[in-house]
């Protein structure tokens, strides 16, 4: 009950984001976590079945956005990210979309118009996005390869840009 009840106020808080003249042309910076924040664990289905856990990813730097298909920010946001998958794919850089709510089929539907490349997780119940500090979507958190949480990202990002992906390499490090 209290992951559907966080699921209809990021709902609500969508909306009113969206609203605001601007929202969804956020800047391309992504935002430093100060401290050890560690990223909670979850373990997901991607839309074939494959279950995908978090800490099975440690030793890598991942980028993990979360979504949802009726989210026009998300919408604008995605190609990009399909973009920069493509540029970061051979570097060692995980990526992963959670998707917040929905089903396969709506979200197989979606990706006719929206195609991505890496993979799109389901966090159907909100379980796993009620444990992240999410205030709006779409949300992207960076993971250092120690699992601390190394940036965060309210709105939409253009994720190809030059600028935005060096801090994420940096990460590396």
């Amino acid at each position: 009950m209290r992951a559907l009840n966080t699921v209809r106020h990021l709902f609500v808080l969508l909306v009113l984001l969206s609203a605001l003249p601007g929202a969804a042309q956020a800047e391309q910076t992504l935002t430093a976590i100060p401290g050890r924040v560690m990223a909670p664990d979850f373990s997901l289905p991607d839309t074939s079945g494959t279950m995908h856990k978090l800490s099975d990813y440690r030793g890598q730097v991942v980028i993990i956005n979360f979504w949802t298909t009726w989210c026009p920010p998300c919408r604008e946001e995605l190609p990009s990210m399909n973009r920069a998958w493509h540029t970061i794919e051979e570097e060692g850089i995980a990526m992963l979309a959670i998707n917040m709510g929905e089903d396969e089929d709506t979200i197989f539907i979606f990706s006719a118009d929206y195609p991505t490349d890496f993979p799109v997780l389901m966090d159907q119940s909100g379980e796993v996005i009620g444990q992240w500090p999410v205030k709006g979507l779409p949300t992207t958190y960076v993971i250092a390869p120690d699992g601390r949480i190394a940036y965060r990202a309210i709105g939409s990002r253009e994720w190809d840009d030059a600028g935005l992906l060096d801090k994420v390499r940096a990460l590396q490090q």
